[in-house]
């Protein structure tokens, strides 16, 4: 069954209205009609089986016919801050995130980011990014939709990360700590993993992050790409912490 997200605003009882790209989706791509069955979720939680009952090319209509509680977010909540690398990495990087869990993204300028964006370049990417959040929210069921946040430059990232519980830091100079000793860390909510780019961190950006408490790990004996090891991350975590394997 087709997934849509809407906002609260959207869900009038007992009808859901659906506007903007989703209307051409639903109409002119998937050519869904009057009658046929989709789910859609509120981003808060709620989910609801709808039948469209009506549809033109400005809006779309539905009839809600069952509502739940969406039980597919995790018990933690884990935001990668990724230094932005160059090419198309990010959109892979925003995909398989948000498909393992992850509920926010942040961009962010290290020293090492060779990657020159600003503007209305920017911007763009920013709402590419977003799309591809959306869309993968879509397929792999998600609650919400993470949010791509605006780029950071590595100082705003620091301040941001001290309001967590955990900010976790792969680095191929640790040798020892691995995500597997941190599974006795039940009190945790908010975690940060933090993934520098194509040249790796500084010396002394690993120092500032030593400072406000952020774990050096290592995620095994290879080298892995920017582009994997937040995943790669963000997937170890969730199964050590949260929900990814089968349990809770």
């Amino acid at each position: 069954m087709h997934k849509f997200f809407v906002s609260a605003e959207q869900v009038i009882f007992p009808n859901i209205y659906i506007d903007g790209e989703d209307v051409d989706h639903i109409v002119k791509v998937l050519r869904l009609r009057n009658g046929d069955k989709i789910q859609i979720s509120d981003g808060n939680g709620k989910e609801y089986i709808c039948e469209i009952i009506k549809s033109d090319k400005k809006e779309v209509v539905c009839n809600i016919i069952e509502s739940f509680d969406n039980e597919t977010e995790a018990p933690i909540n884990i935001t990668l801050y990724q230094g932005l690398p160059k090419s198309q990495k990010m959109d892979l990087i925003v995909q398989k995130c948000v498909e393992i869990g992850v509920v926010r993204i942040v961009p962010v300028i290290t020293n090492r980011v060779v990657v020159k964006v600003e503007g209305r370049d920017l911007k763009n990417k920013i709402e590419r990014w977003q799309r591809i959040a959306y869309e993968a929210a879509k397929q792999s069921n998600r609650g919400i939709v993470p949010i791509v946040n605006d780029v950071m430059n590595f100082e705003e990232a620091i301040e941001e990360m001290k309001q967590k519980d955990l900010v976790v830091v792969p680095y191929e100079r640790e040798k020892e700590r691995g995500i597997k000793d941190l599974r006795d860390r039940k009190d945790i909510k908010d975690i940060a993993i933090f993934i520098g780019p194509e040249g790796g961190f500084e010396e002394e950006e690993i120092e500032n992050c030593l400072d406000i408490g952020a774990i050096p790990v290592t995620l095994g004996p290879r080298i892995l790409r920017t582009e994997t090891a937040g995943f790669v991350t963000s997937a170890l975590i969730l199964y050590e912490l949260g929900d990814l394997g089968g349990g809770r």
